[in-house]
């Protein structure tokens, strides 16, 4: 796959006017100083709440919405989220979905891919083991491929988050957001050119700060608490053309990213993913320190977790 487009301004206002009837405008959560145990106030942008479970909706929306869907429907390649994203716009839709899942893939999160009516097909251990196998299907039915975040029509779609959270919150100054494969913290990149982006990842998922230390993109291997969502092999050639020099890159624990989603549990009662936690972990855990006065926005991605998984108070 080469770079695509990289979505400009006009592309992304028209991916927000397209996406908007079939979005949740997620809300945005204040807390105050101790609270999540942190020093200082924070804003939780909590995108565990969209359609779907997570910001997936809004890249897989913005792809189908914008282009001609064959009679074979839609077809992608997602450690859990982005199919279940996938799968949900084909049902809206009206149209058929095959969904290429890893066998990495958190058994809730498959099951929320088929209880939308796709058709799944587990494929290899990591992620980019299920994009091979969904583009090779892809070019056998014709069915229009979901790219879950190295295409400009996914980038642009994720933009809108970025879009919203500028309008519900002005003043922010720096936006936390975990990293996968890159479409998110791509997306909010062009959205908010002028805010800082601190990117973060955990030391086993860690393609953007490989290739941040590299200078180029680098291969790397997946694993740990956040691989099933944020278990890309490299980040992708459009991201890496967004981000480049653009975001500071951290890293957080896996032990730190379990201890910030049972927090949001315990005191929030809202229920995350690991991978949803990892940019609350990363100020938990010192990662990242605010600066005095600073309005930092935390994006809380997803909440495609089994209940079960957390531990009750």
């Amino acid at each position: 796959m080469t770079v695509t487009t990289i979505p400009t301004e006009a592309e992304i206002a028209a991916a927000v006017e397209r996406c908007r009837p079939l979005i949740r405008r997620t809300p945005v959560l204040e807390t105050a100083p101790g609270d999540l145990g942190i020093d200082v106030a924070v804003t939780l942008k909590l995108e565990s709440l969209q359609y779907a479970g997570s910001f997936k909706a809004r890249g897989s929306l913005n792809n189908a919405l914008a282009s001609a869907i064959p009679t074979s429907g839609l077809i992608a390649a997602s450690g859990g989220n982005h199919g279940i994203a996938v799968a949900r716009t084909a049902r809206v839709l009206g149209v058929p979905a095959e969904i290429f899942v890893p066998g990495v893939s958190a058994r809730a999160k498959v099951d929320r891919v088929r209880a939308q009516g796709a058709t799944v097909h587990v494929s290899g251990s990591l992620y980019d083991d299920a994009q091979v196998a969904c583009d090779a299907r892809a070019a056998e039915s014709g069915a229009l491929n979901i790219h879950p975040y190295d295409a400009s029509l996914t980038v642009a779609g994720q933009a809108t988050l970025g879009v919203e959270l500028g309008e519900q919150v002005p003043e922010v100054d720096t936006v936390v957001v975990a990293v996968g494969g890159g479409g998110l913290v791509a997306g909010i990149r062009l959205a908010l050119p002028h805010v800082r982006i601190v990117a973060v990842e955990t030391p086993a998922c860690n393609a953007l700060h490989a290739a941040q230390q590299a200078g180029d993109r680098v291969g790397v291997s997946p694993a740990g608490v956040a691989a099933d969502a944020l278990g890309a092999k490299q980040i992708g050639f459009l991201p890496w053309a967004i981000l480049a020099g653009a975001v500071d890159s951290v890293l957080v624990d896996d032990v730190d990213v379990m201890s910030a989603q049972q927090a949001m549990w315990d005191e929030m009662q809202v229920a995350v993913e690991p991978a949803a936690a990892v940019a609350l972990g990363a100020v938990r855990a010192g990662a990242y320190e605010p600066a005095a006065g600073e309005r930092v926005a935390v994006i809380v991605c997803g909440g495609n977790v089994d209940p079960g998984d957390l531990t009750a108070d």
